[in-house]
């Protein structure tokens, strides 16, 4: 057996013939030695290159596999998602010659109704360089066109996200870009969520019941040729939100098909004076001031407001607009008639000061940063005078979103805690929140409110089985600075049940006209309030299956 080193150690590296052996072994051994890094240099390219290949493959498939997790209701109903598609391409210059038949062959056979054979075999022939044959193709098609496996003829994977129920839920679900990053709406929100999981992001809304919302308030803006309409349902002890409907809408997987101001989310960005259910913080804040519900003001004739200087500012004249029982009511009974004499009267006896700190306290006065988005800032009174303690009282002259209002007749309503609402779904536990008014006050609100939805204007959102609580409201807009007769926002806003709230709702309709039906009025008794009657019809068997 021929030993390297012993042989060398014996002989040395010049000795005769023992080294011209020595050299030619050596010789011998740089071969075989050589031989084996040459295989081993080329293996390791091979692997090298075989790595590279599987790398390439898997971020391929990586990208074809789904990078955005899905959006989905409370009940897990699909509301946005990934699709993998793919658009089928021909590159010319890359098609071998002896291939071209086959690859118009097999561009006639996945796309018979677009290429015939012979135009097929024209366009490969020709000096195209580059062309999308087919967007968006279909399985099928795309299936064709890989198992051909033609060099030049190739699918180009793509993703694109989908929204299943489209206008539904366009202002809550938002819609993302090109680069699949969310641009409004949920999309945007939790856009970190939806990149870096893969577990659907689960709202809070009930698909079943935004239908109803959707399909009720569009109905109401065909009828009543509203400007816009709106409507939103919360949980009043977590703040969920279950539905929330801005009309007009948009299309998310259409962008171009509607304006751009469709996309203005109206609950959160318009702002309204929204009238007479600022009367129930208007007792509320009698009722935390001493003011026993029994007391009685004199409503039988206008009620003069006189300034500093005892000249008449302004004189509140609503006398003909609801019928009294007596020439004096009681606090309950001037929110009950929605009686503006009274209800002025009742806010010139509070301390100075107090209205402004109680609008502060339940967040009215400026702009809300919700967890899902940002509120437009109100424009509350830029003073309290006489004049404006007495017209706030009943709406005028306190401008806010939608939003800021049903946030705050729930907090007045649930026991006195404001919550501020969400969009992801939570449990039933605790109510977690800040306490803006004492308990027994807002037990006493609640009577109140079911008065009015079984008495007065808001009888028509009654259903039979519950009792619904409410607040109606009918309130003239500006036009050039002054008040517009002819234009007006009317709403309604309930808690159900009424004597423990669970939910909180809130329809506003903006600038209906009257119809046949309503001999012409457009007050809220005729369009906002049963509107709501025909959304809770239909969804009471929902919420209490």
């Amino acid at each position: 057996m021929f030993e390297v080193g012993r042989d060398i150690f014996k002989h040395g590296f010049n000795s005769g013939r023992g080294n011209a052996e020595a050299r030619k072994r050596l010789g011998w051994v740089n071969v075989v030695f050589l031989c084996a890094f040459v295989l081993f240099i080329g293996r390791t390219l091979q692997l090298g290159i075989q790595g590279t290949d599987t790398s390439r493959r898997a971020g391929a498939d990586s990208e074809w596999m789904v990078h955005r997790a899905d959006i989905v209701d409370r009940n897990g109903d699909i509301l946005a998602k990934n699709v993998a598609s793919g658009h089928i391409i021909l590159r010319n210059r890359a098609v071998r010659v002896q291939d071209r038949e086959a690859v118009a062959q097999t561009i006639h056979q996945a796309l018979p109704y677009e290429y015939s054979l012979a135009q097929a075999l024209e366009l490969v022939n020709s000096d195209v360089r580059f062309k999308y044959l087919k967007k968006y193709a279909s399985d099928k098609q795309r299936e064709i066109i890989q198992n051909a496996k033609l060099t030049g003829l190739e699918v180009e994977k793509i993703q694109t996200r989908r929204y299943p129920k489209r206008r539904l839920f366009s202002h809550i679900v938002g819609f993302s870009g090109q680069d699949g990053r969310g641009l409004e709406g949920a999309e945007r929100v939790y856009n970190d969520y939806l990149t870096e999981n893969k577990d659907p992001l689960r709202l809070s809304v009930d698909s079943r019941i935004q239908s109803v919302f959707y399909e009720q308030l569009s109905f109401a803006m065909q009828k009543y040729q509203t400007k816009a309409a709106m409507g939103m349902l919360m949980n009043s002890r977590t703040g969920e939100i279950i539905a929330m409907v801005s009309l007009p809408d948009f299309d998310p997987e259409n962008l171009g098909a509607d304006p751009v101001s469709n996309r203005t989310f109206k609950p959160m960005r318009s702002v309204f004076e929204l009238g007479s259910i600022f009367k129930i913080f208007n007792t509320a804040l009698a009722l935390e001031n001493g003011i026993e519900p029994t007391k009685e003001y004199y409503v039988a004739k206008p009620f003069p407001i006189y300034d500093k200087n005892g000249k008449l500012a302004k004189k509140i004249t609503d006398i003909r607009s609801f019928k009294p029982p007596r020439p004096s009511i009681s606090v309950e009974e001037i929110m009950i008639h929605s009686c503006n004499v009274g209800s002025a009267q009742i806010a010139l006896e509070l301390p100075d000061g107090a209205q402004k700190e109680f609008f502060e306290r339940l967040h009215m006065d400026k702009a809300l940063n919700l967890e899902f988005g940002r509120t437009e800032n109100s424009i509350p009174q830029r003073k309290w005078g006489p004049v404006e303690r007495a017209t706030v009282a009943y709406g005028q002259g306190y401008a806010v979103t939608p939003m800021h209002l049903m946030l705050a007749v729930n907090a007045v309503t649930n026991g006195g805690i404001y919550i501020y609402p969400t969009l992801q779904k939570r449990s039933v536990g605790v109510v977690r929140g800040e306490r803006v008014l004492a308990d027994e006050i807002s037990a006493k609100l609640r009577p109140i409110m079911l008065r009015v939805a079984e008495e007065t204007s808001g009888k028509q959102a009654r259903v039979a089985g519950i009792q619904i609580g409410g607040k109606t409201s009918t309130a003239e807009k500006y036009t050039n600075g002054k008040i517009d007769n002819k234009r007006n926002v009317t709403a309604f806003v309930g808690i159900f049940p009424a004597h423990a709230p669970q939910y909180t709702i809130m329809v506003v309709l903006d600038e209906p006209h009257g119809t046949k039906e309503s001999w012409g009025w457009r007050t809220a008794a005729w369009n906002a309030v049963p509107t709501t009657g025909k959304i809770l019809n239909s969804i009471l068997p929902l919420l209490f299956e």
